[in-house]
């Protein structure tokens, strides 16, 4: 019923909005504006919880070693530079959007490739878990009751994130740039008003200023490599913001055309937003002396420590700076920056479907993650995606301290493998190139790509080394199981398309044809299915039936008689009441006899309207099926019967102004109503 049929897909159209025709594919790419909240979400927002990262690891000492703080985030932006300007290389080098993958297979071999690919994978996952985990503990920073309801308020976003990137990228996009330029304002304005309060003002005082950090056991006193371990394990956390850098370079198939030089363009905007971000709320954090530990208790005065959450950096800043956590300006600033960092997932959402659909497309993942959706997206990797960032959510109860440790290892494998790859690429370009100027841009890219390359491979040995026994190693376990089932799946495609190469005999025409029509009883059915077996004019055609009960044989049989049927039924004998394997032994002994010949099975099936009719019926055909397609040089074909219900479900709407075809026959019209002209 056309209506009912409506109706069945009104949530999905809710959901997703009106299908968009695959020629309209063009009109959802991306102009620059809109491409810098989509792609660069990811690391503009990591500027409110990445020096926090610092804070809690140096914390763990005291207050001894908060002097190192502008010296590590100096390392970090040097760092983030470095690595915008060697992606910027990636974009023009490959624009096809596969990034450090591509780069990787062509210039490594498919097993660095993959290494890539399984570490994007993992780092998608953790970035929407984290972001979407630091946004959540910006609302409780701002409504500390909703603490008990974390993990729930997580999920939940992780859901709505799913539905709004399932209506499109450039429907998504237009939701998201609002609150990413909103957050981007409002850091700015908090960065510049805090700088002016300081150096002009009263200066500003965090609310944790007050309290004394109690160091944990074993870093009371950290001296000379124990110093420097510790050092570059801050160093690590505050790596965090370079996380995301590397979607704009697997999602340039998504600009606007010139597709390299747009996406080169918001490298850049991203990388000089993200420094200076980064940078403020870093100063800040040291002019306001705020002080943020990994367990609250460790804060001594913070008496509420066991009952309410530390209010994060950013919390702190904006409290500090606008005046006070009932002001508008911090209200603000914790509005724009939970949404931000919610929205933040969104760089995963469009990366990890994009490089799920080219290791799709080379057969590295199931073929379904190539296929677009209605809205002209990848469904089923924005599916899964969602799916495996719940499962952390709920394994880790939302808590970014904890998810944060598994966090940028994947990442940092895919910068050092990526640059180095580049690195070779231009070794390949000067060979063949001869112009002066272009061998000069390609030795400057070179060289860009070879600093990148060292910063990226040091600071992967340092996160390996500092975050391992902090929950890393959960990464370093699942990146190879990712590895390996990726090549299963492809050793899997291989052997497919191996066997199912043209040959010779495929060509060959099957020596006989031997049809076989199962008979269960006399009735329309099977009579439809011998007609449509005898119009096939096989070389042999039996009517096949089992004696499962000797009465309903011989009533079988007396039928088969007074309706004259001109195929001879034949009776297979089954002692323990069988029906499958006398069938299929049937048909084998068949294929014995003669191992050229083609056996037909055709299987009367009945067309059900309703799903519980199924438990009903079809359940011996759907058993034979089952056995019989394992069997070489036989074809199944099923011969559908609708009953009377499926045919009421499908054409009610037809009846309203005349019969559907086929009444006639099944006796639901008379001559007069079948005529068109009636």
């Amino acid at each position: 019923m056309p209506i009912l049929s409506e109706l069945g897909q009104l949530p999905k159209r809710l959901v997703l909005g009106r299908p968009v025709r695959s020629d309209r594919l063009g009109e959802s790419l991306l102009p620059k504006h809109l491409a810098l909240p989509i792609f660069a979400s990811d690391p503009l927002s990591s500027v409110a919880y990445a020096t926090q990262e610092i804070l809690i690891v140096l914390t763990l000492a005291g207050t001894a070693f908060l002097f190192l703080t502008p010296w590590l985030a100096v390392a970090v932006v040097v760092l983030l530079i470095t690595v915008v300007l060697s992606y910027r290389q990636v974009v023009r080098a490959y624009p096809s959007g596969g990034g450090d993958y591509e780069v990787a297979i062509k210039n490594h071999g498919q097993f660095a490739g993959l290494v890539v690919a399984s570490a994007l994978l993992v780092d998608y996952v953790l970035t929407v878990a984290v972001s979407v985990s630091a946004g959540t503990d910006n609302i409780i920073s701002a409504f500390p009751a909703l603490n008990e309801y974390r993990v729930s308020i997580a999920v939940g976003l992780v859901t709505l994130l799913s539905a709004m990137n399932l209506r499109g990228v450039r429907e998504s996009g237009r939701t998201f740039a609002v609150p990413a330029y909103l957050f981007i304002s409002g850091i700015l304005v908090l960065i510049v008003t805090g700088l002016l309060r300081h150096f002009f003002g009263d200066g500003i005082t965090a609310e944790s200023a007050q309290y004394t950090v109690i160091p944990e056991e074993g870093y009371e006193e950290v001296t000379g490599l124990a110093l420097v371990f510790f050092a570059l394990r801050a160093f690590a956390s505050g790596c965090t913001a370079l996380t995301g850098v590397e979607a704009i370079a697997n999602g340039v198939p998504a600009f606007k055309p010139p597709k390299s030089r747009n996406a080169a363009t918001t490298l850049a905007l991203m990388g000089g937003l993200a420094a200076t971000m980064f940078s403020g709320v870093t100063a800040l954090a040291i002019l306001a002396d705020v002080r943020y530990t990994e367990f609250p208790c460790d804060l001594e005065g913070f008496t509420a420590c066991e009952t309410e959450p530390q209010r994060t950096v950013i919390a702190q800043i904006a409290a500090a700076t606008f005046g006070g956590d009932t002001s508008p300006g911090f209200f603000y600033v914790q509005a724009a920056t939970a949404l931000v960092l919610i929205l933040a997932a969104n760089t995963a959402f469009n990366g990890f479907p994009l490089l799920g659909s080219v290791l799709a497309q080379d057969r590295f993942l199931p073929r379904q993650l190539h296929t677009r959706g209605d809205k002209l997206v990848y469904s089923n990797g924005i599916l899964l995606l969602a799916g495996f960032a719940i499962l952390l959510i709920v394994a880790f109860d939302a808590d970014v301290t904890r998810l944060i440790q598994l966090y940028i290892l994947g990442v940092f494998t895919a910068f050092s493998i990526g640059q180095w790859g580049m690195v070779r690429h231009w070794n390949r370009e000067l060979r063949t190139e001869t112009d002066p100027r272009a061998r000069a841009r390609i030795r400057r890219s070179q060289a860009i790509n070879t600093v990148g390359g060292t910063l990226t491979t040091v600071v992967l040995v340092i996160i390996v080394i500092t975050k391992f026994s902090r929950g890393a190693w959960l990464v370093l376990v699942a990146m190879p199981i990712l590895f390996l089932l990726m090549r299963a799946i492809n050793r899997h495609y291989s052997h497919v398309a191996e066997q199912l190469v043209p040959d010779a005999d495929s060509r060959l025409l099957p020596s006989k044809v031997h049809a076989i029509v199962l008979v269960s009883r006399v009735h329309k059915p099977t009579l439809r299915a011998l007609a449509f077996a005898r119009a096939t004019r096989p070389d042999h055609l039996t009517a096949l039936t089992v004696n499962v009960d000797g009465a309903d044989t011989r009533a079988l049989q007396q039928q088969w008689e007074r309706y004259d049927i001109p195929v001879p039924l034949t009776v297979l004998e089954s002692p323990y009441r069988e029906v499958t394997r006398p069938v299929v032994d049937f048909v084998k002994s068949i294929r014995r006899d003669s191992p050229r010949e083609l056996v037909v099975v055709f299987v009367p099936q009945y067309v059900v309207g309703h799903w519980w009719e199924n438990v009903l019926h079809n359940q011996s055909a759907l058993r034979l099926r089952a056995r019989l397609q394992f069997q070489p040089g036989v074809m199944i074909t099923s011969v559908p019967w609708q009953l009377e219900s499926s045919i009421g479900r499908e054409d009610a709407g037809l009846r309203a102004t005349g019969p559907a075809p086929g009444d006639l026959r099944r006796g639901l019209a008379d001559e007069h109503d079948a005529t068109p002209y009636g």
